[in-house]
Protein backbone atom coordinates (compact mmCIF):
# COMPACT_ATOMS: atom_id res chain seq x y z
CA UNK A 1 0.00 0.00 0.00
CA UNK A 2 1.60 3.60 -0.79
CA UNK A 3 1.25 6.56 1.74
CA UNK A 4 0.08 9.88 0.64
CA UNK A 5 3.98 10.80 -0.24
CA UNK A 6 4.41 7.97 -2.48
CA UNK A 7 1.16 8.13 -4.66
CA UNK A 8 1.89 11.94 -4.96
CA UNK A 9 5.13 10.68 -6.43
CA UNK A 10 4.05 8.48 -8.95
CA UNK A 11 1.27 10.36 -9.93
CA UNK A 12 3.79 13.23 -10.93
CA UNK A 13 5.18 10.90 -13.26
CA UNK A 14 2.27 9.36 -15.16
CA UNK A 15 2.12 9.54 -18.90
CA UNK A 16 5.19 11.51 -18.31
CA UNK A 17 8.82 10.43 -20.40
CA UNK A 18 10.40 9.45 -16.76
CA UNK A 19 7.58 7.54 -16.01
CA UNK A 20 8.16 3.70 -14.45
CA UNK A 21 7.94 0.48 -16.21
CA UNK A 22 4.37 -0.93 -15.88
CA UNK A 23 2.07 -4.10 -15.88
CA UNK A 24 -1.38 -3.92 -15.87
CA UNK A 25 -0.98 -0.46 -13.71
CA UNK A 26 1.43 -1.88 -11.50
CA UNK A 27 4.96 -0.87 -11.36
CA UNK A 28 7.08 -3.76 -12.55
CA UNK A 29 10.54 -4.31 -11.47
CA UNK A 30 12.55 -7.15 -12.93
CA UNK A 31 15.56 -7.65 -10.22
CA UNK A 32 15.69 -6.68 -6.23
CA UNK A 33 17.83 -3.97 -7.15
CA UNK A 34 15.53 -2.04 -8.97
CA UNK A 35 12.79 -1.94 -6.39
CA UNK A 36 15.66 -1.08 -3.99
CA UNK A 37 16.83 1.63 -5.94
CA UNK A 38 12.92 2.78 -6.67
CA UNK A 39 12.17 3.00 -2.66
CA UNK A 40 15.83 4.63 -1.61
CA UNK A 41 14.91 7.52 -4.07
CA UNK A 42 11.10 7.69 -2.78
CA UNK A 43 12.17 7.18 1.30
CA UNK A 44 15.19 9.83 0.71
CA UNK A 45 13.25 12.66 -1.06
CA UNK A 46 10.31 11.93 1.69
CA UNK A 47 12.67 12.39 4.51
CA UNK A 48 14.05 15.92 3.08
CA UNK A 49 17.02 15.07 1.33
CA UNK A 50 16.30 16.24 -1.96
CA UNK A 51 13.16 17.28 -3.27
CA UNK A 52 11.36 14.96 -5.16
CA UNK A 53 11.38 17.33 -8.54
CA UNK A 54 14.74 17.45 -8.19
CA UNK A 55 15.20 13.74 -8.49
CA UNK A 56 12.95 13.90 -11.27
CA UNK A 57 15.30 16.20 -13.02
CA UNK A 58 18.23 14.14 -12.60
CA UNK A 59 16.69 11.25 -13.91
CA UNK A 60 14.72 12.60 -16.83
CA UNK A 61 18.64 14.32 -17.94
CA UNK A 62 19.77 10.06 -16.96
CA UNK A 63 17.38 9.29 -19.55
CA UNK A 64 18.19 12.12 -22.07
CA UNK A 65 21.83 11.35 -21.70
CA UNK A 66 21.32 7.85 -22.90
CA UNK A 67 18.88 8.70 -25.87
CA UNK A 68 21.62 11.10 -26.79
CA UNK A 69 24.18 8.01 -26.85
CA UNK A 70 22.22 5.03 -27.93
CA UNK A 71 20.60 4.15 -31.13
CA UNK A 72 16.67 4.64 -29.51
CA UNK A 73 16.14 0.50 -30.39
CA UNK A 74 19.32 -0.46 -28.69
CA UNK A 75 18.40 -3.26 -26.72
CA UNK A 76 20.46 -2.01 -24.06
CA UNK A 77 17.41 0.12 -22.51
CA UNK A 78 17.23 0.06 -19.41
CA UNK A 79 15.11 2.05 -17.27
CA UNK A 80 15.97 1.86 -13.71
CA UNK A 81 19.54 2.04 -14.95
CA UNK A 82 18.84 5.49 -15.45
CA UNK A 83 16.99 5.77 -12.22
CA UNK A 84 20.16 4.33 -10.71
CA UNK A 85 21.81 7.19 -12.33
CA UNK A 86 19.85 9.80 -11.42
CA UNK A 87 19.68 8.59 -7.57
CA UNK A 88 23.33 8.90 -7.64
CA UNK A 89 23.71 12.22 -8.81
CA UNK A 90 20.64 13.50 -6.33
CA UNK A 91 22.82 11.93 -3.55
CA UNK A 92 26.04 13.51 -4.37
CA UNK A 93 24.12 16.85 -4.82
CA UNK A 94 22.87 16.70 -1.61
CA UNK A 95 26.17 15.81 0.11
CA UNK A 96 24.83 12.48 1.65
CA UNK A 97 28.19 11.13 0.73
CA UNK A 98 31.20 12.74 -1.03
CA UNK A 99 32.35 11.48 -4.58
CA UNK A 100 35.68 10.16 -2.69
CA UNK A 101 33.63 8.41 -1.23
CA UNK A 102 31.26 7.11 -3.42
CA UNK A 103 34.33 6.17 -5.92
CA UNK A 104 34.98 4.07 -3.19
CA UNK A 105 31.95 2.23 -2.68
CA UNK A 106 31.87 1.72 -6.56
CA UNK A 107 34.66 0.38 -6.58
CA UNK A 108 34.28 -2.19 -3.96
CA UNK A 109 30.72 -3.13 -4.99
CA UNK A 110 28.86 -4.72 -8.09
CA UNK A 111 27.51 -2.68 -10.78
CA UNK A 112 23.65 -3.96 -11.67
CA UNK A 113 24.64 -6.05 -15.25
CA UNK A 114 28.42 -6.46 -14.48
CA UNK A 115 28.12 -9.53 -13.09
CA UNK A 116 30.91 -9.27 -10.58
CA UNK A 117 32.76 -6.72 -8.35
CA UNK A 118 34.47 -3.89 -10.04
CA UNK A 119 37.95 -5.76 -9.13
CA UNK A 120 37.63 -8.63 -11.43
CA UNK A 121 35.98 -11.34 -8.72
CA UNK A 122 32.62 -12.91 -9.23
Amino acid sequence: MLTSYEHYALTEMLGAPDSPPRDNGQLCFGQAWERQAFGMALALSKAGFFEWDVFRDELIAAIQAWEQSHQLDDPSWDYYECWLAALEKAVLVAGLITPAEFAALCGATERPGDGGSKDGAA
